[in-house]
Order: structure tokens, then C-alpha cells, then sequence
């Protein structure tokens, strides 16, 4: 059987299935490809679609993409009860109106918020049918406001990494380059929002599991100043660490559910500071920055320790800033090392943490962590962190000391921010470039936030040579949130650097766009190659199969590719590709698509060109139908 005929089949079939799960509502007119919350709500209102429609929208696309084509699994399970529940939030919107944004508006939620309708697993096989007894805070505050939980999203097995890969669902998938990791642990809320599988998505972030997911699939997250939203119901690594929130393709989606779920909860002492406080009003607050009064600090240690491309990225976003009036200058924290390797709390609480969580949300089954370990329900990948956790015992003095010095790392930070007169401090959030699946990603930048409490926006500033999204975090005073989410938005109204992935495209009548297969037939001066060339969009993939021959006293010497550069063919443009070389007569392969090529192709600057003995030195050149 040929390739060729082999990958017609599968696209047959791939057609098939998605067509059968698949409801006959979800071709409605409305695509839900990279659509802003404002945009769903203003077509709920006008009639212009229902929730239920939305509902099959977004499956449709998981059905597409979660487990076919780049196969992000990004997704636990989907809610049994999402069309149910956006039918009676249909009914209620004729009889009575929206009761928020956020009304018949189908969202994503990372796997360790509570959920009493559905299991909360953590990522791990030893929770994968635990129901609580009670939703996350933040859960019953969305619900409250009309928002359908549509799925439930994978994440590094109890938040305790930063890769997403777990022992309940394994390894997700980067949309901007399926071969790599999404970040994590929020990684496959990150993959699913970034995939337009839900309208915005939750996740927590204990050191940099909402800001470096955002930074690498090109999103936009708040760290929250702790406290000023509950953790209540949310599975912890570490309580004093942990907190809570979205990540959102755009400021005013974030600011939209961040109005939503912050505030008092009398379950999490840590939100007292919210007790009779004021409101930050993140959506009312978007356009209160004055660019010429902003004046940013570049925390120069952790600039110069970035790769290459992201500081590039950097140096480009913050001359935007000091372009418009900015004030960018180089500082940095007295002994921030040594403040943050005295001041992190997570090997000191987890195991306690995760024990008490458990016996208060009833769970049966597993009771504590030494269940998980001596039955090995969990993954290699956290293996090591699980096994100390297990055998540790909390020094009084040593978590007293940790204590302290988030204290003082806190006020270092805070004196840096008055003496220097300063907005926000700018850095990136993961010094290093999305590694590849089963690699272990370096780089973090997360503990400066996470260990002073203090909040951290991690916004998109571009994308690096390859494709891959690069993030800019700004860290800011307590309680300065709104603030800082103000600085992202203006940056992002004024770049437009949200660029959806190629490889989670709009659908087609309900399905995934097939495959697009050129045919080459060259000849000239007894020389010829023929074949055929695929590009799957899904799986970001060119696919060839070539056959090629000469005459006698002839030679084919090579079969390339090249593209167009600049719509103004030349000769001279360099080879993008070998297809074919010296005595060969056939060849077959696949070749991963830079961003360069992937979009010569689909705009159809991409020729084959034959070098042989009888060709011109420079080789003859076929466009590529």
C-alpha cells in the first residue's frame, strides 16, 4: 500500500469518527476559534447563538484535536452534564437575562479544583475516581455567575512540576510545537485555551504553574497577590504558596473572570486582607495606565541568564514601553538567591497539606500520601519529590525560618520597588525555551513571586525565530494586581501579539481541515522526478514520497525544496529541503515545518528544484501546485 493511499485512508477515517461525535448543532455561523468572552456574550444576547451551541463548538474542537492530529491531551474528561447545564442557563437567559459575563459561557478547569459533579484526580491514577465533598471556592463563584465547567484539564501530577505529565493521562502537548511541552503545571489548561477547547481556563500556581504555561503558549496569566482570592477546594502543594486563577487569550478576558472569583472566603484565612476591602475592578481599571509615568525596573540577573531569543523578545517589548514614555532601568534584590533558597515552603508542607485535603474532602480510597507511594500510584516523573515527601518531617525551626524569610524577601523587594520609585519589576518568566516532551525544562523564574506573596503578570511580547511564544513578567507591590494587568493590556492592544497556533486551526463543517497533497510530475533534459508532497496542518508536518530517473548517460544528482522568499522569485534562494540525492531512485520521509516554511506553503511560494547532469548548474526550478 502506498503512503499516499495510506494517509487518504486515515484522513477518510479521522473524517468519519469526528463527523459521529460531532452533534448537528455544532455548524452553526459562529466560529468559537480564538473568540473573546464579550464577543460569546454579545451573540447569547442577540439570539445569534445558544449555550448549547457553544457547548458542541468547543467539543467539536477537542474532538478534532485533544486526541487526533497534534493530540494535545490537554483534556481529562468533559462534563457528561455541560449541554444540560448550558440548556437550563438558555432557559434562564429567556426568562430572567445573564446572570454575569460569564452566563451560558462554557470554561476550562485545571483538574485539582474540587468539583462534586465530577472527579478531582490531581493528574494521578490514585485519584482518578475521587469526587469531594464539596466544590473549590472559586468553582461555586463561577457557577454562581452561570459559567459551565465543560472539562476538566490535565496538569504536572499533583501541580509538583512544570512539564504537565501525570500518571492519570500522561504527557500533554505544546499547540505551537506538539513535539515540545506546554510549561505547567497548568500546562494543559494552557494547551486547551491556547487550542480554543473553552472560552478561558483555571489554573494554580504554586511557583510558576499559571505564569510560564502563559509565557509558552502565548497567553496571558496573574499570579494574584496571596490572599486575594480563595484556594479553598483547590488540592494544594503547598497552602501558603498556593494560589489560584486564569489564564485568558486576551487582558479583558482575564480581567473578566478575575472580577469574578476574587474576594473573602471565611474557608481560607489567607484571604482576610480582602475582609471588607475594596475590589480591585480589573475590567474598569484595563485603561488606567499613563505609559509616560510608568517606570519599570529590569531585573538584570535574571535578563542576562535568558536564552538569546527570549531576551531579543525582551529588549523589544521593553523599548515599546520606554518608547511611549517609559522609564526602563537595570536593578536588582540584594541576595535574592539566598532570600529565595531560605524562604520556599513547599517540601515543608505538601505532604500535610495533601493529607489533610484529603481527609477533609472525604476521600475514601487513598487517605495519604504514603497510600500513593507504597502503591506506586503515581508517575516516574515526580517519583523522586513524592518518595523525600513521603519520609520528611516538618522541622518546627526550619518552617518557622522559611517563614521568616518570605518576610524578608518580601521587604526586599518592596524597599527595591519605593526607593527606585518603581511600577513594576520586569523579567522573564522561564529563562529557557520550551524543551521537548520527557526533557527536564530548566530556567525558572517563578520563586520571587511565589515566595514573597507578591503578584506577577506573565503577559505574550512575540514569538522567537522558531515559532515558540515568548512571555514578559512584571512583578509588582502587594495588592497592585489590577495594575499590573493594566500594563499587559495597554502592550496588548497596541501589538496584537496573540497569534493562535497553527496546528489547532478552524474547523471545517465540524472537522479538522484535511491534509493538502501536491502532485509533482518534472521532466526536462531526460531527467525526471515524480510523487507527491502532503502538508498536515494538525500535526504541523510535510510528508513526501518521490520517485525519481534518468536517461542513460544521465544522473539526477538532487530533488530540493526552496521558497520564494519575497514574491520576487531568484534563483539564488537558498534550499529548504532535500528530498531526493545522488543514486537514489526513490525517497520517503516527513520533515517538521519551521514557521518559515509552513506559511511559504500555504501561501504557495514553495518549488521544487531538480540539479542534475544535464540541468543547468543552477538547477531547474517546478512551483509546486
Amino acid at each position: 500500500m502506498s503512503n499516499l493511499f495510506r494517509l487518504l485512508m486515515l484522513i477518510g477515517a479521522f473524517c468519519f469518527s469526528a463527523q459521529v461525535l460531532v452533534p448537528a448543532s455544532a455548524q452553526s455561523s459562529l466560529d468559537v476559534f480564538e473568540t473573546s468572552i464579550s464577543a460569546l456574550q454579545d451573540a447569547l444576547e442577540s439570539g445569534a447563538i445558544t449555550s448549547v451551541e457553544l457547548v458542541d463548538l468547543y467539543v467539536a474542537r477537542i474532538n478534532a484535536y485533544d486526541q487526533q492530529g497534534p493530540a494535545l491531551n490537554s483534556i481529562v474528561r468533559i462534563n457528561p452534564a455541560a449541554r444540560t447545564l448550558a440548556a437550563a442557563l438558555d432557559a434562564e437567559r429567556q426568562r430572567t437575562g445573564a446572570r454575569s459575563q460569564l452566563h451560558g459561557i462554557p470554561i476550562l478547569v485545571k483538574d485539582n479544583y474540587n468539583t462534586t459533579d465530577m472527579p478531582t484526580t490531581g493528574g494521578s491514577v490514585a485519584l482518578a475516581g475521587f469526587v469531594p465533598s464539596a466544590n473549590a471556592t472559586q468553582v461555586d463563584k463561577l457557577l454562581a455567575a452561570g459559567a459551565i465547567v465543560l472539562a476538566k484539564t490535565n496538569l504536572h501530577e499533583y501541580a509538583y512540576g512544570i512539564t504537565s505529565i501525570g500518571s492519570l493521562l500522561g504527557q500533554t502537548r505544546n499547540p505551537y510545537d506538539p513535539r515540545r511541552v506546554p510549561g505547567g503545571s497548568s500546562g494543559g489548561t494552557a494547551a486547551a485555551v491556547a487550542a480554543s477547547f473553552g472560552a478561558i481556563g483555571m489554573g494554580s500556581d504554586t511557583c510558576g504553574s499559571i505564569r510560564i504555561p502563559s509565557a509558552f503558549n502565548n497567553l496571558i496569566g496573574l499570579r494574584p497577590t496571596k490572599g486575594l482570592s480563595s484556594i479553598y477546594g483547590i488540592m494544594p502543594l503547598s497552602h501558603t504558596q498556593d494560589v489560584a486563577g486564569p489564564l485568558a487569550r486576551s487582558a479583558e478576558d482575564l480581567a473578566i473572570l478575575l472580577d469574578i472569583v476574587i474576594g473573602f472566603d471565611a474557608n481560607d484565612a489567607a484571604t482576610a486582607l480582602m475582609q471588607g476591602a475594596p475590589l480591585p475592578n480589573f475590567q474598569a481599571q484595563l485603561q488606567s495606565t499613563d505609559l509616560t509615568q510608568l517606570r519599570i525596573g529590569k531585573l538584570t540577573s535574571y535578563y542576562t541568564a535568558a536564552d538569546p531569543a527570549i531576551r531579543q523578545q525582551m529588549d523589544a517589548a521593553l523599548s515599546w514601553f520606554e518608547e511611549r514614555g517609559a522609564e526602563i532601568i537595570d536593578v536588582e534584590i540584594p541576595d535574592l538567591a539566598g532570600l529565595i533558597a531560605r524562604s520556599g515552603l513547599i517540601g515543608h508542607e505538601f505532604r500535610v497539606d495533601l493529607d489533610q485535603y484529603l481527609a477533609t474532602f472525604l476521600s475514601n480510597d487513598i487517605t495519604n500520601l504514603n497510600d500513593i507511594v507504597d502503591l506506586g500510584l503515581y508517575h516516574e516523573a515526580i517519583q523522586a519529590v513524592l518518595v523525600r515527601s513521603r519520609t520528611s518531617v516538618r522541622n518546627d525551626d526550619s518552617y518557622t525560618t522559611a517563614l521568616s524569610a518570605r518576610d524578608d524577601l518580601r521587604a526586599a523587594i518592596a524597599q527595591l520597588l519605593q526607593s527606585q520609585d518603581l511600577d513594576a519589576i520586569a523579567y522573564p518568566p522561564i529563562a529557557e525555551l520550551q524543551v521537548f516532551t520527557g526533557e527536564n525544562q530548566a530556567g525558572n523564574n517563578c520563586s520571587i513571586s511565589a515566595n514573597s506573596g507578591m503578584p506577577a503578570l506573565s503577559f505574550p511580547i512575540g514569538f522567537t525565530p522558531s515559532g515558540l511564544p515568548v512571555g514578559l513578567e512584571l512583578l509588582g507591590a502587594m495588592q497592585s494586581d489590577a495594575q499590573l494587568l493594566a500594563m499587559g493590556y495597554a502592550f496588548e492592544q497596541a501589538n496584537a501579539v496573540r497569534k493562535a497556533p497553527s496546528t489547532t486551526p478552524p474547523l471545517q463543517a465540524g472537522v479538522a481541515p484535511p491534509a493538502r497533497i501536491s502532485t509533482l510530475n518534472f521532466s526536462a533534459a531526460g531527467i525526471s522526478v515524480q510523487g507527491t508532497i502532503t502538508v498536515e496542518v494538525t500535526t504541523n508536518l510535510l510528508q513526501f514520497a518521490v520517485t525519481g530517473a534518468a536517461t542513460a548517460g544521465n544522473e539526477l544528482y538532487a530533488a530540493t525544496l526552496i521558497i520564494d522568499a519575497d514574491s520576487a522569485f531568484e534563483l539564488t534562494d537558498p534550499i529548504v529541503l532535500n528530498l531526493l540525492g545522488p543514486q537514489r531512485s526513490a525517497a520517503s520521509g516527513e520533515h517538521y515545518m519551521s514557521a518559515n516554511l509552513r506559511e511559504a506553503m500555504q501561501a504557495q511560494r514553495v518549488y521544487l528544484k531538480v540539479f542534475g547532469s544535464s540541468l543547468p548548474r543552477e538547477g531547474l526550478t517546478y512551483r509546486l501546485p
